[in-house]
């Protein structure tokens, strides 16, 4: 069983950052892809960006929701095994709980994993 531990969640000013992370307990290299998404109260979990892995760091491939706008970064931290979600310029409607999730391919069956979830709150 894979657990995703995310941190970096917090309360932050209107134009604030805050980068969240993303610790899978196997290699990130494991994985096809890792992505974030938020979710608030009585809405659906929207997708935020996603980082599919390429053979190396350079073949790489993200994708970002329309919202993103430029203003977040997904990355990796081979090193670290952690992928990181920069989040710049906030606004009061990137609150949400945040949530990491990811998936990979063993012996043809997919197998998708979710965190727990780290809240993000944007003040006016």
């Amino acid at each position: 069983q894979v657990h995703l531990v995310e941190s970096g969640g917090g309360l932050v000013q209107s134009g604030g950052s805050l980068r969240l992370s993303c610790a899978p307990s196997a290699s990130i290299h494991s994985f096809n892809t890792v992505a974030w998404y938020r979710q608030t109260p009585g809405k659906a979990r929207d997708l935020v960006a996603q980082l599919r892995f390429g053979v190396f760091e350079t073949d790489d491939r993200t994708n970002y929701a329309d919202f993103v706008n430029g203003r977040f970064t997904i990355s990796r931290d081979n090193a670290k095994s952690t992928v990181y979600l920069q989040m710049s310029s906030l606004k009061p409607e990137d609150t949400a709980v945040y949530y990491c999730n990811a998936d990979q391919l063993v012996s043809g069956v997919r197998y998708e994993y979710w965190g727990q979830g780290t809240q993000v709150t944007v003040s006016a």
